[in-house]
């Protein structure tokens, strides 16, 4: 099967709001599908619609060539889902929260207790396994409402929004386990916020604005919209900002000056041209564009 997730002209209105206003999206099997966008875009709409937990009113979805709406029960044996907010019982115990959702799934008790005990090893959790989930870290947390998910072996995974409110090292655990399951051929949907986070594990992205598709392609296509790279720098003196302003042609914000970039050999030649006007520098970066620059270029500042 060529695409794991398929979805063509979705809808989906709460009142007169349309929070889905026909969105196409496709991600293939064994890869990771990046769906980027501002709160309200619409990627937790579109989430809900694809894991059966809410009815799209037009469009059609397919889940493992399952339809989401006909064949909902089909469907839903194939997915895990993480959402934004860990789901996990803090006053069970990491065992006993995968033990549960195991035995809700019709596994034995010696069934339910090995596949508990091989996803608290696969996910760093084993010292913890003991111990109520409320005296979790946020990645610990985390961590174990992955793992819940994954008790069913689903060949499919929506993650929405999993690492917000993590620190990197909790992050980059995360992305380490998303690298994982992809290894092993599973499917993911991955809901961020974070540029860099779809940067580093999305093999397909689609930017989500106000319900509808604003663009798709891979990370590096998404950039080249934004602009490529761009250089920053911020004046070590306010008194020089007006000066360097005029040798970049560019207008400083919040004391940094942002010029792009389209060809590599340009920043030596600024940065000199600088140095040559007698302007120190308290910092520069050459950078690919943040999400921040991807989703302006592409849908404009409409706050």
């Amino acid at each position: 099967m060529k695409y794991a997730i398929e979805a063509e002209g979705l809808v989906k209105r709460y009142g007169d709001k349309s929070a889905l206003d026909g969105v196409d999206l496709a991600a293939r099997t064994g890869s990771v599908l990046g769906v980027l966008g501002p709160n309200g875009a619409g990627k937790t709409t579109a989430v809900r619609v694809l894991a059966t937990l809410a009815r799209p009113d037009a469009g059609r979805a397919l889940v493992g060539g399952y339809d989401v709406t006909r064949q909902a029960a089909k469907v839903r044996e194939l997915i895990g889902l993480t959402g934004q907010y860990a789901s996990v019982d803090e006053k069970l115990t990491g065992t006993q929260n995968l033990l549960l959702v195991g035995r809700l799934l019709g596994l034995s008790r010696p069934a339910a207790r090995a596949r508990a005990k091989e996803l608290l090893a696969r996910f760093g959790l084993e010292e913890a396994a003991d111990r109520a989930a409320s005296g979790y870290s946020g990645g610990m947390r985390r961590r174990l409402d992955l793992a819940v998910s994954l008790v069913s072996r689903p060949r499919i995974l929506f993650l929405d929004e999993p690492t917000t409110g993590l620190d990197p090292h909790a992050r980059g655990e995360l992305w380490d386990v998303v690298r994982e399951l992809t290894a092993d051929g599973v499917t993911v949907l991955l809901t961020t916020q974070y540029l860099e986070e779809a940067d580093q594990l999305a093999d397909d992205l689609l930017v989500i604005d106000r319900g509808r598709v604003a663009a798709s392609g891979t990370p590096a296509e998404l950039k080249a919209l934004a602009g490529g790279h761009r250089l920053d720098v911020r004046p070590l003196r306010a008194a020089d900002l007006e000066k360097a302003e005029t040798i970049l042609g560019a207008k400083a914000a919040d004391g940094v000056l942002s010029v792009p970039v389209h060809d590599l050999s340009v920043p030596p030649a600024l940065l000199r041209d600088l140095d040559d006007a007698g302007i120190v520098l308290a910092e520069h970066a050459l950078r690919l564009p943040s999400l921040d620059d991807v989703f302006l270029t592409l849908t404009g500042d409409h706050r």
